[in-house]
């Protein structure tokens, strides 16, 4: 009974806003935000090449037909089989073919298919398919690398909590307009529209986890638990996205992700208090200060060509797959699932055993293992012989991210102002321009020169890459900050984020807020 009496006095409202200064809390509400964005990135790639190839095909077909059947001349014949005497009758004259006699054969195109397999019936037009799919997926991180220059200023100005929040509303009218889309051009909006909310909800979340995590080792492993929801949804997303449009249809899965927006949108508004504006403390690095540092560009390029891998993949892997494996659309997506559970390890593992390592020792073996892994792909002859090399793929991605996106924050430490926003606005524009160079590039360079040529060029890309991460093994900074990162009895009085205020990490530190967690 006293349990249950517990239980009934448990508020959850009451308790979710006395847990606002948890750190825990934060960095839970920035996982489902990734979750979501990502399940949003991913469940369209086994529906749309499949979606837009059925849609392309009725098209076709419907004036095929009403060409026909502009071209008939009057007096043509067309059977019309009469139930009641058993009789075919000839329509344009007045003649009755019983069922002995021989009846005019129908046109071809209205007669079914022969081949009723999985396969298309039309190669060439599914090959044209890649460049539409490509530009497609590129939509969304066209107008997220357009955006995040805007969003990371934005944030050092007003705070995180209401960028973060902006970005769920726009994220939920992106995946109804997905839901309900049966053109191109509205799945193109869609998708644009997708790129400004993950614009503002990972700037914001990267740079808010960057702030309440001032220790190096203690930001590597918390952004290490932040990319692990968007390592989940880009593994639950594919998958999930195929067996719901085979066996349930386009609209479902689109619905059930607009669901579960709503409870992070709600979850936000209770926790976070999206209303109050929060500015920094002191002024940030500019922008392009930050662009024109060479460990910066580094280090977002590690970024960049290190998921332009995957993002190639994404619009040309489905369709190379249903030209020569007859692919099942179940099937397109089950294809990712290696790859996006190796990611999920692989930022968890990375996410404290890369400080341990050294980050750049784990951004160059995994740039090295994505250009072999990616080498290997083309020569798989069913879904099965995918499995391995879409295994090293993901994994390794998860060994760059996980080194690269804390290494970020770090390097801001170290060389410059310790306001994040910025800083991490170049690193999601790293990874929109992989997201966005490679559906677009990579469906034209499929439909060119092949598949396996495209894999190829990737590979050789990321291998030749790696070594530039050698240069991020001891960076130069101030001789201040470093004085005062190296040192661990003296604690860096730097601003720390809170939801309910302003306070700062140091000897002075108010001792009530000696414990977030």
């Amino acid at each position: 009974m006293g349990g249950l009496d517990a239980l009934r006095q448990f508020n959850l409202l009451k308790w979710l806003r006395e847990e606002r200064q948890s750190r825990k809390l934060i960095l839970f509400i920035v996982f489902v935000a990734l979750l979501l964005d990502n399940m949003l990135l991913t469940v369209v790639v086994p529906i749309i090449p499949s979606y837009l190839y059925n849609l392309d095909e009725s098209t076709d077909t419907a004036v095929k037909n009403s060409s026909l059947l502009q071209q008939d001349p009057p007096g043509s014949f067309h059977t019309v089989v009469s139930l009641y005497d058993n009789t075919v009758k000839l329509s344009g004259s007045n003649s009755t073919v019983r069922p002995t006699d021989p009846v005019p054969p129908a046109p071809v195109s209205t007669q079914l298919p022969q081949n009723s397999s999985d396969c298309p019936r039309s190669t060439s037009k599914l090959l044209n398919e890649n460049v539409k799919v490509g530009m497609l997926f590129a939509s969304k991180a066209t107008v997220q690398l357009l955006t995040n220059p805007f969003i990371g200023p934005l944030t050092n100005r007003i705070g995180y909590q209401l960028p973060i929040f902006v970005g769920f509303c726009i994220m939920f009218l992106s995946t109804i307009v997905f839901a309900f889309s049966s053109s191109y051009a509205l799945l193109f909006l869609a998708r644009s529209l997708q790129g400004v909310g993950s614009s503002c909800s990972s700037v914001a979340g990267m740079g808010m986890l960057a702030s309440v995590y001032t220790d190096d080792e203690e930001r590597g492993h918390a952004i290490g638990i932040a990319l692990g929801g968007l390592a989940l949804g880009v593994l639950v997303g594919p998958p999930f996205g195929s067996v719901m449009y085979d066996f349930v249809g386009k609209t479902a899965p689109f619905l059930i992700l607009a669901f579960l927006a709503v409870f992070d949108g709600a979850l936000q508004l209770f926790v976070l208090q999206p209303t109050k504006v929060e500015p920094e403390s002191q002024k940030g690095t500019p922008l392009l200060t930050l662009m024109k540092d060479p460990y910066i560009l580094i280090a977002a390029g590690a970024i960049c060509f290190g998921n332009m891998a995957i993002a190639m993949m994404e619009p040309t892997l489905p369709i190379w797959m249903m030209e020569t494996m007859c692919a099942r659309k179940w099937q397109l997506g089950v294809a990712f699932l290696p790859a996006s559970i190796s990611y999920l390890i692989g930022t968890n593992i990375f996410g404290t055993l890369a400080h341990k390592m050294g980050r750049w020792l784990c951004a160059l073996i995994g740039m090295v293992v994505v250009g072999f892994s990616v080498l290997c792909v083309p020569f798989a002859s069913d879904i099965y012989g995918l499995i391995l090399p879409n295994f090293g793929v993901g994994f390794a991605i998860g060994m760059v991210d996980s080194s690269m996106m804390p290494i970020m924050g770090y390097l801001v430490d170290l060389r410059h102002v310790s306001v994040y926003g910025s800083v991490y606005a170049i690193a999601d524009v790293a990874f929109c321009m992989g997201f966005a160079l490679g559906p677009s590039i990579g469906g034209s360079i499929a439909e060119s020169i092949g598949f396996p040529w495209l894999m190829t060029i990737i590979g050789i890309v990321d291998i030749f890459f790696a070594p530039l991460c050698l240069f991020l093994r001891n960076p130069p900074g101030q001789e201040e900050k470093i004085a005062i990162l190296m040192d661990t009895n003296c604690s860096m009085k730097t601003r720390s984020y809170s939801t309910q205020g302003t306070y700062y990490q140091g000897e002075d530190m108010d001792p009530e807020y000696d414990d977030y967690d």
